[in-house]
């Protein structure tokens, strides 16, 4: 073999090794696998998250709060109840005397005297107390709360600020919300609430209690949802009540009634619409002698919707424990919640 032959040779395979160099994997820097074996980084769950969380309450309230309400709302499920409820007022303004005692002989003959003549009377009262009791039975069953849930990393986990910022309603097909502290109501705040949530992404936010007013709630409710879809000059059941009855026709129809001077029943409707009115909220405030406990824990499929590895929304979630008012705690009807990256 000649000189020029060994070289060419030598040359061609000195570029056949380093050809084959090119294409061993196990030459790469660090030895590595390859992108395409590496392993999703896990779910992070960390940020602020704006949530919404629907409650059904009228339907098991425990104690005192339930009775009340439940018994504003029968008060207006029945025909007669709106016109007795008028007489009712008016009897208790009247001073003792000939003429409350002939009112209360013959209350039952003047309900029914009234309720003849309240196409004239009151045109609007009887639909539009119905409607606010209806309204009102709805507005405790379907109970919705805005809220805010901070998630921090704490080890493995999480530990939640989870704060109630405001009610939302609905009403037929009208609803809306409420910031709390826009009607001197303060935000609600629970901390260091755990959370967990596993590889799929499946949340779980540990037992903690949400003390409520639930009075103040339900009078927010009354005066700013409910009563200005009624009537849109009256943001209150004082100026509904005086909108919706003519206290002079109904004093006139009480005295054609009973043989009586109409003055003394006329002021009385007056006197006993707004005492009937604070009565009614009276009994609403009393509520909130004992805060009503929420004794939540709750579960959810957290989603990550743009494959970042950040959780972006809070969706089927699922509230489940009890309602506590006082010491006669029930348990809570599943209550629903989502939420959203804020």
């Amino acid at each position: 073999m000649t000189i020029t032959t060994r070289l060419a040779l030598v040359l061609a395979l000195a570029l056949g090794a380093t050809a084959g160099c090119g294409t061993d994997p196990s030459s790469e820097g660090g030895g590595g696998s390859g992108s395409g074996d590496d392993q999703p980084a896990p779910l992070d769950a960390t940020g602020s998250y704006a949530m919404h969380s629907t409650f059904d309450l009228a339907t098991n309230m425990p104690g005192t709060a339930g009775t009340v309400v439940n018994t504003i709302i029968a008060a207006t499920d029945d025909r007669d109840d709106p016109t007795k409820w008028i007489v009712d007022q008016i009897l208790a303004q009247l001073p003792s005397g000939v003429i409350k005692s002939a009112l209360i002989t013959s209350e039952d003959f003047v309900v029914g005297y009234l309720n003849q003549r309240l196409l004239d009377l009151a045109p609007d009262f009887v639909p539009t107390v119905v409607l606010v009791g209806h309204d009102f039975g709805d507005i405790a069953k379907r109970f919705g709360l805005d809220e805010t849930l901070v998630l921090t990393r704490t080890g493995t986990g999480y530990t939640a600020t989870h704060t109630t910022v405001g009610v939302h309603y609905k009403l037929g097909n009208q609803e809306g919300d409420f910031l709390l502290t826009s009607y001197h109501v303060a935000n609600v705040v629970v901390d260091n609430v755990a959370v967990t949530m596993d590889s799929t992404g499946q949340l779980t936010i540990a037992a903690h209690s949400v003390p409520l007013a639930y009075g103040k709630l339900l009078r927010l409710g009354l005066d700013a949802a409910i009563i200005p879809l009624i009537d849109s000059s009256a943001h209150s059941l004082n100026e509904l009540l005086a909108h919706k009855v003519n206290c002079q026709k109904v004093g006139s129809a009480i005295g054609d009634a009973i043989g009586f001077g109409a003055s003394a029943f006329t002021t009385a409707c007056s006197g006993g619409l707004v005492a009937g009115a604070n009565l009614v909220y009276s009994k609403i405030d009393a509520i909130d002698a004992t805060a009503l406990q929420f004794g939540l824990n709750g579960s959810a499929r957290a989603v990550d919707r743009n494959n970042d590895r950040r959780i972006d929304s809070i969706q089927t979630g699922t509230w489940s424990g009890t309602l506590a008012y006082g010491a006669t705690p029930t348990p809570l009807i599943p209550a629903t919640f989502f939420g959203e990256r804020m």
